[in-house]
C-alpha cells in the first residue's frame, strides 16, 4: 500500500508536466499559425497596394468590336501562379460580309430597309481552352497590368436565311436565296426586308475549329474588379463553305481583328 502510495506520487507531477508541457506547445503550434496567416493577408495587402494582381479565380463578361462584325463574350479564369491563369471562353458573335450595302425599302410606309443580294445571316459561337500570362504587373493601383491571352477550340457557324419582300407580278410575297426565285432575288421588285423574325426555324450548323491571342490591358483600381481593353486577332476555319452574299465568293477560312471591352470580378 505503502508503496502503491509513493508511486502515485510520483507520477501525478509527472503527468501534469506533460500535459503543461502539451498544451504549451498546442498553443505555441497556434500562435504560429495565426501569425502566419496575418503574415499572408500582410504580404497580400502590400502585394495589391503594389498592384500586383492577386487572386484565385475571375469571372469575366464584356462587348466586342470586330473587323468584320460585332458580339459578346464570357470568360472564366482560375489561378495557377502568379502569373499565369487557365481561362474558359464563350464568344457569339454575328459576321457581316465586307460588301453589305443597307438599301432602303422601295417607298413603302411600313416597309423595312434590306441588305441587296444577302443570303444568310452568319452568326458565331466559339467555345474554347487557354491562357492569360500577364506580362507586366500595374506597379500602383493607378497603374496599368499588361497580360498576353490565348485560346482555342470549338467553332460553330449558324447560318440562317435572309428573306425579302418582293412583288412577283402584282403579289406580294416572302423568298430566301434559291436557283428558283434567283432573278426576283436580285432584280428590281424587292419591296424591303422581312424583318428580324424570319428564318430562325431554318438556321443550320456548320462545324470548324478556331484559334485566338489577344493582349489585355486591366486598368482598374481595385483588385477584385475587373475593368480593361483587349485587343487581338481571331482565326475560324469550318468544314464548309459559307455562303454569305449572291456574286461573292464563299469563304470557309475568317480572319479578323478586334477590340473588347472587359468587366468582372476576381476572388
Amino acid at each position: 500500500m505503502k508503496k502503491l502510495i509513493l508511486f502515485i506520487f510520483i507520477l501525478c507531477p509527472v503527468l501534469l508536466i506533460a500535459q503543461d508541457s502539451t498544451g504549451k506547445r498546442k498553443a505555441s503550434g497556434k500562435a504560429e499559425k495565426k501569425e502566419e496567416r496575418r503574415q499572408r493577408v500582410n504580404d497580400m495587402m502590400k502585394q495589391a497596394e503594389e498592384g500586383v494582381l492577386i487572386y484565385s479565380k475571375q469571372t469575366l463578361f464584356g462587348m466586342q468590336f470586330r473587323s468584320n462584325g460585332y458580339g459578346a463574350y464570357f470568360e472564366l479564369g482560375r489561378s495557377k501562379s502568379n502569373r499565369r491563369t487557365n481561362i474558359y471562353r464563350f464568344d457569339f458573335t454575328e459576321i457581316k460580309h465586307p460588301k453589305e450595302d443597307k438599301e432602303p425599302n422601295a417607298g413603302i410606309i411600313f416597309g423595312n430597309p434590306y441588305i441587296f443580294a444577302k443570303k444568310n445571316y452568319f452568326y458565331q459561337a466559339t467555345l474554347g481552352f487557354g491562357q492569360q500570362y500577364i506580362l507586366g504587373q500595374k506597379g500602383n493601383k493607378n497603374g496599368v497590368a499588361v497580360s498576353a491571352v490565348y485560346n482555342g477550340g470549338l467553332a460553330l457557324g449558324l447560318l440562317r436565311p435572309y428573306y425579302i419582300e418582293v412583288d412577283d407580278q402584282g403579289e406580294s410575297r416572302l423568298i430566301k436565296y434559291s436557283q428558283t426565285d434567283s432573278l426576283l432575288f436580285v432584280g428590281s421588285s424587292i419591296l424591303g426586308g422581312s424583318g428580324f423574325g424570319k428564318g430562325w426555324n431554318e438556321i443550320s450548323i456548320k462545324p470548324g475549329a478556331f484559334v485566338k491571342a489577344a493582349l489585355r490591358f486591366d486598368y482598374g483600381r481595385f483588385n477584385e474588379l475587373v475593368s480593361g481593353i483587349e485587343i487581338g486577332v481571331s482565326g475560324e476555319f469550318y468544314a464548309s463553305k459559307i455562303p454569305l452574299m449572291v456574286g461573292q465568293k464563299d469563304k470557309q477560312f475568317f480572319f479578323q481583328g478586334y477590340i473588347a471591352l472587359a468587366f468582372g470580378r476576381r476572388k
